[in-house]
């Protein structure tokens, strides 16, 4: 059986609400942060529908959270992601994929994706909140990627590293692309 390509709804419904209200703002007032509709918001809070990659990324710059935040579910004490499981957020813009591996804790803001990438379409990408830091090492396939103004090409085995709060993208240079994201947050 393929492994569920949807974002983990109920674990996204309980952090949204949660951050919503530790920050203190209404629904209307994280929907206008985020630039989305209140009743998209809504139904994500009510755990319904299918949000995007953009969509979550722009709620947590509106929370001025990490995106792991979202959709990291409870910790055990020993975690195991078999390969195709995780909790998978597809683009709506690319043919791009990120699973959190793992997140930070509260001392060390860290996340760790695994991010599938397929030729066709670049993934650009938002920046993040403030003085984030993102670290990749590409497991397989050719990719460019960084900053707008400074892109950089990357093959197996290659690291690369660059300020995640400002615009930046990822492209696939051939079929069966993936790398590992780390995302450093202050």
């Amino acid at each position: 059986m393929p492994p569920d390509p949807s974002p983990p709804l109920a674990t996204i419904a309980a952090a949204l609400r949660q951050e919503r209200q530790r920050v203190g703002i209404s629904l209307t007032e994280l929907a206008r942060r985020a630039g989305i509709a209140k009743s998209t918001l809504s139904q994500l809070e009510a755990g319904l529908g299918n949000p995007s990659m953009e969509t979550l990324w722009a709620l947590c710059v509106a929370l001025d959270i990490p995106f792991s935040r979202l959709v990291e579910p409870p910790a055990n004490s020993v975690r195991v992601i078999r390969a195709g499981d995780g909790p998978r957020v597809r683009s709506e813009h690319a043919d791009f994929t990120g699973t959190l591996l793992t997140a930070g804790t509260a001392h060390a803001r860290r996340d760790v994706y695994l991010i599938e990438l397929e030729p066709g379409r670049i993934r650009n990408a938002e920046p993040h909140t403030p003085r984030t830091v993102e670290h990749l090492v590409v497991g397989n396939g050719r990719m460019r990627c960084g900053p707008e103004h400074e892109q950089v090409e990357l093959g197996p085995g290659d690291y690369a590293t660059f300020a995640g709060d400002a615009p930046h993208r990822y492209e696939a240079l051939e079929p069966g692309t993936f790398f590992v994201l780390i995302m450093e947050h202050s």
